[in-house]
């Protein structure tokens, strides 16, 4: 399912236009499905009072039809019109025809009238802006719908359903205008928009519903930018064929863990197995392999020298690289810690890898602060990498503020991932995987239950063992984004999102992967 920008969504209207799907056909089907929709969401509509909320263009416009449909059910519908429409517009007539009571803002003195109907009503339809709002709300527009919003957190029990995007919402971004409604539901239409999936816009969006209004999905093809859906997941999935030997999904060298942190080899190594890695080998510092042994017991072993009790030594750059060949992924940076041996043990690891012989690469945590910390990093790491920053880290690696990262999600991870010639995951609520060429892929997922320490160690493992299956790196990652949220949507509807453990993951990433076969 492709996301498209509002320039994206303008461009892919004029297509349909130039092959004769006009705006009239688009909005009728527009205006039909956000209708049934909310007859789905608040369980039929006979009797219901619903106010629509009409703005002056187009998604104004998608709200006459939606009034129109409701009212042909049952519904005792009334619209607020928030600016002129012109009296020849077929919508707008339509509506007069079957007595739907209409008020208009500049006849409401006050807003007397709308605060009546805001009182009163079950259901309200915000269709003020779409897409094609770009600029501040401000004026009139402003003081309608921070009523609406008003209305909405005053009366818990009246239903708020957007059309296309919530109205001050900015659709590429996430960013909302102060008077921005909270919907139960937003109908997004033809293709869901960036800003639904980032914070503070999802907030507003409520559950985001992608109605089909008769776009061919040819005019979409090129959009670069994708949701993670099921469907995909399973088609991408690693085949297990009944001949198969561990050898056959890969071999994963996991580096790892330190005093302070032991816990994470054991969940990346975990993560990586779970996924149906053939063969996964833990290098850790040599006083930690005991340790972590008697609770990995299928994980072999690379112990590597030590500086003081849970501390890599530099010198460990050179076994470890001689063992790199036997691998077809180095999984490298959970629980490592950023003393100076540690440095000179990653920088020396895996800086200037020959090009052939040497797996591909995942990196996390840890070795993602020391990267950040060397300029132009990644023209020293030359080796194919998938990098798994959380926010933060994101912000380190690319010199930018945290706020700036999260103020724009999709393209701060895209352009990284251009610049650095790696695949980015930015994780997060609504994960983001980027790709060197500029594609981008969007997980539907934002559980806090996740958040919380070791889920991101998981997450590398459970991606490094999707790579050790052969699978190309960016369809790796977003694979793995997927199975590891799912896995925390399993653990959240059986315990809730609080107390969620990284642990609680793992056993529950095989089932992820049956029931995505199972269909």
């Amino acid at each position: 399912m492709k996301v498209v920008t509002a320039e994206e969504m303008r461009q892919i209207d004029r297509a349909a236009s130039k092959i004769g799907i006009g705006t009239d056909f688009l909005m009728e089907n527009a205006g039909r499905v956000v209708a049934e929709e909310t007859r789905r969401f608040v369980g039929g509509v006979i009797g219901r009072q619903i106010l629509v909320i009409v703005g002056p263009g187009n998604n104004g416009g998608d709200g006459l039809v939606v009034a129109r449909y409701l009212s042909d059910w049952g519904a005792e519908v009334s619209l607020y019109l928030c600016a002129k429409r012109s009296p020849d517009d077929k919508n707008l007539v339509l509506t007069q025809q079957r007595g739907i009571p209409t008020m208009s803002v500049e006849d409401d003195k006050g807003f007397m009238n709308l605060d009546q109907l805001l009182a009163s009503m079950d259901v309200m339809i915000d269709s003020v802006f779409g897409t094609g709002k770009s600029r501040a709300v401000e004026g009139l527009f402003k003081q309608v719908l921070s009523r609406v919003r008003d209305a909405g957190e005053k009366r818990s029990e009246v239903k708020v359903v957007a059309v296309d995007i919530p109205s001050g919402l900015d659709a590429d971004t996430g960013a909302i205008d102060a008077s921005c409604p909270r919907s139960d539901i937003t109908v997004t239409l033809g293709y869901p928009k960036p800003g639904l999936y980032s914070f503070p816009g999802a907030d507003k969006a409520g559950e985001v519903i992608i109605a089909d209004i008769g776009i061919p999905p040819h005019l979409a093809k090129k959009i670069p930018t994708e949701l993670i859906t099921e469907e995909w997941v399973r088609s991408a999935l690693p085949k297990r064929p009944r001949a198969a030997n561990k050898g056959t999904f890969g071999k994963v060298l996991v580096v790892a863990g330190s005093i302070s942190y032991i816990g994470a080899a054991y969940l990346a190594c975990m993560g990586a197995a779970r996924v149906g890695a053939g063969l996964v080998t833990l290098s850790t510092a040599q006083s930690l392999q005991p340790i972590l042994a008697s609770k990995l017991t299928e994980v072999t072993y690379v112990p590597l020298p030590e500086v003081e009790t849970g501390i890599i030594a530099p010198e460990a750059a050179s076994i470890l690289r001689e063992s790199l060949g036997e691998y077809d992924v180095l999984m490298m940076g959970c629980g490592l810690g950023q003393k100076r041996p540690v440095v000179e043990f990653v920088e020396a690891t895996l800086f200037d890898l020959p090009k052939a012989g040497c797996p591909a690469v995942v990196l996390d945590a840890d070795v993602l602060n020391i990267l950040a910390k060397v300029p132009n990093w990644w023209q020293k790491l030359t080796q194919d990498a998938i990098l798994t920053p959380h926010p933060g880290e994101m912000a380190r690696l690319a010199s930018v503020s945290l706020e700036e990262v999260q103020g724009n999600r999709l393209e701060i991870a895209r352009k990284a991932a251009g610049e650095w010639h790696k695949v980015v995951v930015l994780k997060g609520a609504y994960t983001i995987v980027a790709a060197p060429d500029g594609r981008a892929r969007i997980s539907q997922i934002a559980n806090p239950g996740l958040a919380s320490a070791g889920t991101g160690d998981v997450l590398a493992g459970a991606i490094a063992g999707l790579v050790a299956q052969g699978m190309p790196l960016f369809d790796a990652a977003a694979c793995g984004v997927y199975l590891h949220g799912q896995a925390g949507e399993m653990v959240r509807q059986e315990m809730g999102d609080a107390g969620m453990l990284a642990s609680d993951l793992l056993p529950l990433l095989p089932r992820v992967i049956m029931s995505l076969k199972r269909g």
